[in-house]
């Protein structure tokens, strides 16, 4: 029988005008992997803060024992210290640093007033061995890809002898491959008696990795359900974490599809920074009227490449090929021509990109279109107003008032604020870059029925996205890409994961043999 190797009891956390967490309770036994999921909001984020001392001692109620003892983190360095550590959504690595620079920042090798770089390249070299990344140590995290970061933030807590490892969303960026293999190595890690706690939203990757699994709703404890004892589905988790059955993950639509609304023909892009590296070869693509279009692809094919060089121009050189909007040829060389002719980009990156954090939800809500609040270029604040109201209802945004910070609201709330900004602005085209990224089911849910009501509207909406079953479930035509090139074309109905998989794997392969004769 695996001792308890961390208590926490009747957790209290308020926030002004919210009770984050209200009596939660969580046992974890040393050497499981214990998930925590919940929708956006339900306190599963706080409640791993209250443990690492991010929140600190006194800013809470209750309880955390860990090895029989007593803690009263003051800060994260205080739970570090006990071998407990964080590793959050957003990684926090210095993208001109080298890996190990990064791996051992305020946790140096050598004395207290010079650094060992010899001990911290062979210790870091020992790390990445450990997680199996083979990548030099010396190389700059700039240059490698999400995946491999996030390999390197585990190597990162070995380094400070980890007992407890939590994850917030470790794979929220990762495409599948990238995924299963951090999966694999939690599991080898584990083997090895380190004890993890893992914040996820993919119930396929919880149902699969963990061995106990706590449910969070509306910042209370709801269940604990334990493999082997518990019948675990997914359907037992979604119904813990909403409240309630969906016996549909993506809502039905009558599809009533029109005319091409927009056309790339020949689309070439390159690289801004490598010159003579083409990210978009040749693409040819189109939307139409009341459609919703996915573009599937394993990271690094060039979707939001694409995505953003036909947004304006915002990225990439060199662009050539031919662009129709309404069978009119158009130059898009600025996002606000871009909008000016009803075309929508949606982020994948809502915190970095898409919103700005620190401002109310009702200035979020007008920065497309600002014109559209404004009198002689002066601003009426009760228009503004009205209008983020409207759209919060319209979107069912969970917040106290539209005065409130994008920052205090949950994953899912905040990419409702993000689609309600570019709704605002009235396109007829949206691009919807990872739509879904890092928000719960029901909040995914939601998401796909704002879908559903654009096209009904008439919109043409292209969806990129990671998750091929989101890809799968919701459009009425997918193309896939690979390396820069649209190697395929199939209609909603007739794809699988197998057969876009394996049409992606012939390219590669074709691809691999191609470079060997060369």
């Amino acid at each position: 029988m695996a001792k308890t190797m961390l208590e926490m009891m009747n957790i209290t956390k308020t926030f002004p005008g919210v009770k984050a967490l209200d009596n939660v309770n969580l046992v974890v036994k040393e050497g499981e992997i214990h998930a925590l999921v919940g929708e956006n909001g339900a306190g599963k984020s706080t409640l791993m803060n209250v443990l690492s001392g991010i929140y600190p001692y006194g800013s809470y109620d209750g309880d955390i024992i860990y090895n029989g003892e007593v803690c009263r983190f003051k800060n994260i360095k205080d739970s570090e210290l006990l071998g407990i550590v964080i590793i959050h959504q957003e990684l926090a690595l210095v993208p001109y640093l080298t890996i190990a620079e990064n791996m051992f920042l305020g946790n140096e090798r050598g004395k207290k007033y010079a650094i060992d770089w010899d001990e911290t390249y062979k210790k870091a070299d020992e790390l990445l061995h450990t997680v199996g990344l083979q990548e030099s140590s010396h190389t700059q995290i700039k240059d490698i890809a999400v995946g491999k970061q996030q390999l390197v933030e585990i190597a990162k807590a070995l380094g400070k002898n980890v007992k407890l490892l939590i994850l917030d969303e470790p794979t929220a960026s990762l495409n599948e491959k990238d995924s299963r293999n951090l999966l694999e190595l939690l599991l080898e890690l584990k083997k090895n008696g380190l004890t993890s706690i893992m914040i996820s939203h993919k119930l396929n990757e919880i149902s699969y990795i963990a061995d106990k699994i706590t449910i969070l709703r509306d910042g209370c404890t709801i269940e604990t359900l334990v493999k082997g004892e518990d019948n675990i589905n997914e359907d037992r988790i979604v119904k813990g974490m909403v409240g309630r059955e969906i016996s549909d993950r993506y809502p039905k639509r009558e599809s009533k599809i029109g005319e091409v609304t927009m056309e790339a023909c020949n689309w070439t892009v390159y690289h801004p920074l490598y010159s003579e590296r083409k990210v978009c070869d040749n693409v040819n693509f189109n939307v139409r009227k009341g459609e919703v279009v996915g573009i599937s692809g394993l990271m690094g094919s060039g979707r939001t490449e694409l995505a953003m060089s036909i947004f304006g121009k915002s990225y990439g050189a060199k662009i050539s090929g031919e662009l129709f909007i309404n069978g009119q040829k158009v130059s898009l060389n600025s996002v606000k021509q871009a909008i000016n002719a009803k075309l929508a980009y949606v982020t994948e990156d809502r915190k970095g990109d898409g919103l700005i954090l620190s401002s109310p939800i009702y200035k979020n809500n007008s920065l497309a279109r600002m014109e559209k609040i404004s009198n002689h270029s002066i601003i009426d604040k009760d228009k503004e107003l009205l209008v983020a109201k409207e759209y919060k209802e319209k979107l069912n945004t969970k917040c106290p008032s539209v005065l409130q910070n994008v920052e205090n609201l949950s994953g899912g709330n905040q990419q409702k604020v993000l689609l309600s900004k570019w709704m605002f602005a009235d396109p007829d085209i949206m691009i919807l870059d990872e739509p879904t990224r890092g928000i719960d089911v029901g909040a995914k849910y939601e998401i796909y029925c704002i879908i559903n009501r654009l096209v009904a509207e008439g919109k043409s909406v292209v969806i990129i996205s990671s998750e091929l079953t989101e890809i799968l479930g919701m459009s009425d035509r997918i193309f896939v890409m690979h390396e820069g090139r649209m190697i395929a074309e199939f209609d909603g109905h007739e794809a699988s994961q197998e057969v876009i998989m394996s049409c992606i794997m012939r390219e590669n392969n074709k691809m691999e043999n191609e470079n060997a004769k060369n």
